[in-house]
This record gives C-alpha cells, structure tokens and sequence, in this order.
C-alpha cells in the first residue's frame, strides 16, 4: 500500500507541473482570454536547430519558467521538425505554416513571440544563452 501512494504522489508531482504546449492559435487565444493570460508562441526545429534545443532544455523545461508559465501564459509552440520520423500531423503542420507567415515571415527559428490573448505581437526574441530566470526577466521586459 505504501508503495502505491509513494507511486501516486510521484506521478501527480510529474503531471503537476507538465506544460500544455497548444498547436491551436485559436485554442490559445480562448484560452488565454479566459485566464486573462498572454500567450507565449515558440517557432522551434525540434529536432535540427541547436539554440531550439538548448531553449527547451534550459529555459521552457526548467521549474522557474514552468511555474512561472503556470501563472501568466498561454504556451503555443509551432515546431518545424525536419527528421521524417519527427513529422507533424498535416493538420498541425499546417497551422504552423500560418502562423509562420503571419508572425515568422523572416524563418527565424527560435523565434519567441509573445502575444496578447487577442494574437497582437507585444514582443520578440529568440536564443539567449542565459539562465531560465533570465530568461523570465526578458520575456517579463517584453511585456512593458
């Protein structure tokens, strides 16, 4: 029995503080006015682009941001991988494409635009090799 609430508790702790990564613009925006919230859109190569990969590692899946995400965003991300195994459903790729041309018209990868809950650009920016808490005060900054 023991063994079963240590495993229980373990999980809860793990899903408690999992990230909802939506690849719906629209699913965001109705999120995000609900909350009150902003919403954080990550154009990343999930599976080639170096800086994507060490954003995700050091910023998105560290405890700071996800607490701090908890609280004041909305997460969208639209992923560009480029492995044939790492494909995106159609539907999803699509949308990525949309929202590529609407808010990455250059093909900057990462490229982090925060978003008000109606989808107006607040601020940009990309790879900053600081520390998840830094990061935090940039995306704070945008904000202003």
């Amino acid at each position: 029995m023991k063994k079963v609430i240590i495993i229980i508790t373990l999980l809860f702790g793990i899903f408690g503080y999992s990230q909802d990564w939506k690849t719906n613009i629209e699913e965001a925006k109705a999120t995000a006015a609900k909350e009150n919230k902003n919403i954080l859109l990550v154009f990343s190569g999930s599976d080639w682009c170096a800086p994507c990969i060490k954003l995700e590692k050091n910023v998105w899946k560290s405890d700071a941001f996800k607490q701090y995400a908890e609280k004041k965003l909305v997460l969208l991300r639209a992923d560009f991988p480029n492995k044939k195994t790492n494909q995106l459903p159609a539907d999803v790729a699509e949308r990525n494409k949309k929202l590529s041309e609407k808010y990455n018209k250059d093909g900057n990868f990462p490229l982090v635009v925060l978003l008000d809950k109606s989808g107006k650009v607040i601020g940009m920016t990309g790879f900053k090799n600081i520390s998840a808490e830094e990061y935090i005060k940039l995306l704070d900054s945008l904000n202003k």
